[in-house]
């Protein structure tokens, strides 16, 4: 299976809504023991770990499907998973599907062209800004202070939901894992 976080490449998108995937994978990385597997034409960081690979592409968000494309080929890999923001989703919610459209997503979009939508994503809602026309901005922003509070405790529990899908069904994960609203401890 190869797992991937989208997000954008340098320390000025480290904390913005858009690289919530790379977050996750981020948080994976503390958790196994992975080994890194570099190479330039897979435009990404790269990891192993058991039979699963970790990947942040580093083409920018735009062009992720040619990131996902190379390793996914080079490896021939059947399943991929990918974590990615949700502007359609209140901040904290957690989804699970397999296809679909990619809403304006361009991260989603370059992976739809590139690998086919057949692919699992893991749907991290980020809320959406009061105006339409704020969207760019919105995305590339910091999360506020309330989202900060509770951001390490919802990446973990993704992480936790990513690794329990290793061995599990979809339909399981999304029983067991979805939230509509962040519940807070």
């Amino acid at each position: 299976m190869l797992i991937v976080g989208l997000g954008n490449p340098g320390p000025s998108y480290e904390q913005t809504r858009h690289n919530i995937g790379f977050m996750v994978i981020d948080e994976l990385l503390r958790r196994q023991n992975a080994q890194k597997l570099s190479s330039s034409s897979f435009n990404g960081e790269l990891f192993k770990f058991s039979n699963h690979f970790l990947l942040k592409p580093l083409t920018f968000m735009n062009l992720s499907g040619t990131s996902i494309l190379a390793v996914k080929k080079f490896y021939k890999i059947d399943e991929v998973v990918v974590i990615h923001d949700d502007l359609d989703l209140p901040f904290g919610t957690l989804r699970f599907k397999k296809g679909g459209g990619h809403g304006g997503h361009n991260g989603l979009k370059s992976t739809d062209e590139n690998i086919s939508k057949e692919y699992i994503r893991v749907r991290m809602g980020i809320g959406k800004p009061e105006h339409k026309g704020e969207v760019a901005s919105y995305v590339l922003s910091n999360f506020n202070e309330y989202e900060q509070k509770h951001l390490k405790e919802w990446v973990s529990f993704a992480c936790e939901a990513v690794e329990y899908l290793l061995g599990n069904s979809l339909e399981d994960v999304s029983s067991k894992y979805t939230i509509k609203k962040f519940q807070l401890k």
